[in-house]
């Protein structure tokens, strides 16, 4: 048995392991056919750390041994087209929509690829009163459709997804990105070589992302090299995703002012989308990536929780885009696959 599926369904409030057999047989899936599904699915979809999906695992997750790490309750959502309340993985969050439906496989290709698109596209939600949500919706939908039928009535657009280590905000930026056709700039493989250099110059460690000296010394280094690429498609007017946590920069008033004021100037909106999650979740994305950045944190989770505050929100007009165990990357993941069955 791997870390993926090392939690005991006891541990789990809400959890309903019958809904996957319930499932499994309205499919006419054997446990060995369900296995290889899963591996299909999660391939096709492109999603990290395929699950191995053999019969003995699955049967003791259908029979409420074991609880599906991340990656599983992932492939499985993408098996089932259905949401992790409708699978019976947990209780649904409040506004959540949980109804427990079967649905059939395959899918027709009869639109439902459209519908996956808008579904996953309303956990956009407003954060604050004084931004139009579904302004960005459309926004999005419209690139998408451009891609496909040319022209699009909006101005360019820098789209800031911030959030916490492990709160799923590349994944949603990777979302973006692939509805758009828009560049997606993610601060850590843009940036990771000159950071870990940049430590082990100053006599630091490459994976230091705690210390007083990274804060001080490297950070805003890495922050300024990120901002750099942002400025120079701004420069060209290219509509740009921009994943990092942002945790300082959306919660300074100043520093948000002056992107917006600095992109305005060239014809381009901003629009930041704050990434919602919960600690519990956090841990599980972060545990299962397995990066080596993230060492400190989880050695030190406790004191490491000690710095993060889940009712934190970006000090400007925003997006929210509730993540809280996994709700919106499950229905992207959703949608990128229904897009992908239409473009096979």
């Amino acid at each position: 048995m791997t870390a993926e599926d090392s939690v005991a369904s006891k541990d789990r409030v809400g959890w309903r392991p019958e809904r996957l057999r319930q499932q499994r047989e309205a499919h006419g899936l054997t446990l060995e056919e369900a296995g290889v599904k899963l591996r299909q699915m999660a391939e096709m979809a492109k999603l990290k750390g395929v699950p191995a999906a053999n019969p003995q695992t699955l049967w003791q997750h259908e029979q409420g041994e074991v609880y599906p790490g991340p990656h599983y309750r992932r492939a499985y959502s993408l098996l089932y087209a259905a949401t992790e309340p409708e699978l019976g993985f947990r209780q649904a969050l409040p506004g959540e929509d949980a109804k427990f439906a079967l649905t059939p496989l395959p899918e027709q290709r009869n639109g439902q690829h459209v519908l996956a698109v808008e579904r996953a596209l309303m956990r956009i939600a407003p954060g604050t009163s004084e931004i139009d949500h579904l302004n960005m919706q459309q926004r999005v939908m419209d690139a998408w459709k451009r891609r496909h039928t040319g022209g699009d009535p909006h101005q360019p657009v820098v789209v800031l997804v911030g959030g916490y280590a492990g709160s799923g905000k590349t994944e949603f930026a990777r979302f973006l990105t692939q509805l758009t056709g828009w560049p997606l700039l993610d601060k850590d493989p843009l940036t990771r070589p000159l950071v870990e250099a940049l430590l082990l110059a100053i006599g630091s460690d490459a994976h230091d992302r705690h210390t007083e000296l990274y804060r001080s010394q490297v950070r805003p280094v890495e922050y300024a090299s990120l901002m750099a690429a942002v400025n120079a498609n701004v420069a060209c007017q290219i509509s740009t995703v921009v994943a990092a946590p942002f945790l300082a920069e959306l919660s300074d008033q100043s520093w948000m002012e002056r992107l917006v004021h600095r992109c305005a100037a060239v014809g381009v909106d901003v629009a930041p989308i704050w990434v919602q999650c919960d600690s519990a979740s956090m841990f599980e994305y972060i545990s299962h990536r397995g990066a080596a950045r993230d060492a400190w944190k989880l050695a030190r989770w406790d004191e490491y929780l000690e710095t993060v505050d889940e009712s934190l929100r970006p000090a400007v007009p925003h997006l929210v885009v509730d993540n809280r165990m996994g709700a919106a990357i499950s229905l992207a993941d959703q949608a990128r696959l229904a897009l992908g069955a239409v473009t096979v």
